[in-house]
């Protein structure tokens, strides 16, 4: 009996026992178990690599290592940081400081260095150990060691920097194509469950797979762009100016070729570089575009067939008062063609010109050229500019807009502005995609951009021949290139003030967009300059050379046979011995002597129409000053002497 109960009671604490162990406590000895026979081993895949149009790398992510410490196993953190402060050009007392508190916190993770070269990788172990090896986990001090990660590679370094942009430390875009296409390009982190032997073999493996990141091939032309920055570079310290822009584009694709700011940065030390100097200033800056804006004006008044190239306006003196200001040009030219009016940049002609166009009409072109509202290339912070609706205009609205004032606009808009021309009147969409691939070099898919017609052909190629004009015998003459014939249109506007609250008359945006060849473009460039402060300021001084050193190297490289004889050396003046601001086409001048206004007669303004009679003022304004919704007059000044 004692037997039969010393079993009966022995099998009951067992069978409690095993119910403890595998009801009660089941879920912890599973995961025990689990734990000691498998792990969860996590990895990344490497990010999408980013090509140029013709194939070379622009962006590509490789395999890195970083370095980290658990403080609990480093007690003589002075002479451990005195050895990585040598390798890594780190602060000493400061690396100390940090694993000293950390041992002394409970912490058991800090990083030392992210993802660090091959050459500092090996210089680490060296200094712990006389092993160099390349697969070492290890540095060869207790608490030490390394981690693997990706570090992102730009190639080129500043090259189309603002397209491509950078990736910061944990592999997320952060500007350029690398932030638009982020969901293309990202890595995704893999998770997957392993089980060892009790030798620590992997026997088994399981885990969901995951979608590779894809690669992205550019329009943009590594050569192209090149040129580009350097034109850029060199027009804008010749100018003595703050910044400059540039973009190249296909009028036939839209293919964005180039796109550059200057100064610019390097995406690798992206970190080093001034946030104000990262900016993509082709697309995110808006500014008044002055005459750059007659070009829409005169399309508007083809299309509507308001006037024709060979017709005749009467600029009179040069002088007309529209809603109470007066807008004047540098010289008086008189009754001139529409062609010869363009040519010389008149704002005279241009504000009759949208005149007859009248201001909806003229709004509608406006906004059909693409000016108002995003272009849609495919990168990030794109402005739209600044245009208002009709029922917000004033009475001296249409004759500002109609020379490029109370209106903001992109250098990329403009390009895609004068691309519509020389595309025969059809807008391409500008776009910086061109494909996305497998990583295996098959494709996903490519980029078919939205095209419309904005103006007939007939209109765009008459208004071609007003922009060759231009060239030839207006205010671009710089823009003449050596064999191949060029169009385009300068520019130059007095520079918005934030911290005056308007226009500053001692700031100018001065630029110049064109395009070559003039009968069948195949490029079309826009180039802004931003406050030169030399000798040189206006569009077709500083911003036409320009577009003339990139158009001369593009054009070869694009196979393009010459079409147009070598012009000889084109001063930067018509006339040397002439005051400088008389020979280009916006003027400096001030506003007219009161006394000169009191004695000039209304009919030295040809014709005007009955509610601009009514609307004449004896107060002048200077024309430039006209930038904004409510345009304040300047007080007449004395004369400039020669």
């Amino acid at each position: 009996m004692f037997i039969v109960a010393f079993l009966i009671i022995w099998i009951g604490i067992i069978g409690a026992r095993l119910v403890h162990l595998q009801i009660t406590q089941h879920d912890w000895l599973k995961s025990q178990a689990e734990s000691t026979r498998g792990y969860e081993h996590k990895s990344k895949m490497l990010r999408g690599t980013i090509y140029e149009r013709d194939g070379g790398v622009l962006a590509m992510s490789i395999q890195a290592r970083s370095l980290f410490a658990d403080p609990k196993f480093i007690e003589d953190e002075k002479s451990v940081s005195e050895k990585l402060a040598k390798v890594l050009d780190l602060d000493r007392k400061a690396l100390a400081a940090d694993l000293k508190e950390g041992r002394e916190n409970g912490r058991r993770f800090i990083w030392i260095a992210r993802k660090v070269s091959d050459e500092v990788f090996r210089a680490v172990n060296k200094a712990f150990s006389d092993s160099g090896d390349e697969a070492a986990t290890t540095v060869g001090h207790p608490g030490l060691g390394w981690r693997k990660e990706q570090r992102r590679e730009y190639p080129h370094n500043e090259l189309a920097a603002h397209v491509i942009g950078f990736s910061n430390s944990n592999d997320e875009g952060q500007s350029g194509v690398e932030r638009s296409q982020e969901d293309v390009l990202k890595g995704e982190t893999v998770s997957k469950w392993r089980e060892r032997d009790r030798l620590g073999r992997v026997y088994i493996e399981t885990g969901t797979e995951r979608e590779p990141p894809k690669d992205i091939v550019l329009t943009i032309d590594s050569t192209i762009q090149f040129d580009t920055e350097m034109a850029l570079a060199k027009g804008v310290k010749d100018a003595n100016a703050i910044a400059g822009k540039a973009v190249v584009l296909d009028p036939k694709t839209g293919e964005i070729l180039a796109m550059a700011n200057y100064p610019t940065f390097d995406p690798n030390r992206y970190s080093e570089s001034d946030p104000e100097t990262r900016r993509n200033r082709v697309i995110e800056d808006n500014f008044s575009p002055g005459s750059v804006m007659k070009m829409v004006t005169y399309g508007a008044a083809l299309e509507e067939r308001k006037i024709s190239p060979e017709a005749f306006v009467n600029c009179g003196n040069g002088r007309l008062t529209v809603g109470g200001y007066t807008f004047s040009d540098s010289h008086a030219i008189g009754s001139v063609s529409y062609t010869e009016a363009f040519a010389q940049s008149s704002n005279v002609g241009a504000i009759r010109t949208g005149q007859s166009v009248g201001q909806d009409t003229f709004y509608k072109y406006v906004t059909e050229f693409g000016f108002g509202s995003r272009t849609g290339v495919e990168l990030p912070a794109e402005t739209e500019g600044q245009l208002s609706h009709p029922d917000a205009w004033g009475g001296m609205s249409l004759a500002s807009m109609s020379i490029g004032y109370e209106i903001g606009v992109t250098s990329l808009q403009t390009a895609v502005a004068f691309a519509t021309i020389a595309n025969d009147g059809v807008k391409v969409q500008p776009h910086v995609l061109k494909e996305i691939r497998q990583s295996d070099g098959s494709t996903v898919s490519t980029v078919k951009p939205k095209a419309e017609r904005v103006v007939s052909i007939e209109t765009a190629r008459n208004l071609r021949k007003m922009l060759r004009e231009v060239v030839l015998n207006g205010t671009a003459k710089q823009a003449q290139l050596q064999g191949y014939s060029s169009a385009g249109k300068t520019g130059t506007a007095w520079k918005y003030d934030p911290q005056l609250r308007r226009v500053n008359r001692a700031k100018y945006i001065s630029s110049f967009v064109g395009f070559a060849p003039a009968d069948d473009p195949r490029v079309a460039i826009a180039i802004t300059i931003d406050e030169p402060r030399g000798g040189l300021r206006y569009g077709g001084q500083v911003a036409a050379p320009v577009f003339r050193q990139i158009a001369e190297k593009v054009l070869p490289r694009w196979g393009v046979p010459p079409d147009g004889s070598i012009p000889e050396d084109i001063p930067l003046f018509d006339d040397p011995a002439e005051e400088p601001m008389l020979a280009v086409e916006e003027s400096e001048e001030d506003a007219a002597d009161p006394a000169e206004a009191e004695t000039r007669k209304e009919t030295s303004v040809p014709e005007p129409r009955k509610k601009e009679a009514e609307a004449l003022k004896k107060e002048d304004l200077d024309p430039e000053n006209v930038a904004g919704d409510r345009p304040k007059a300047i007080r007449p000044a004395e004369k400039k002497k020669t």
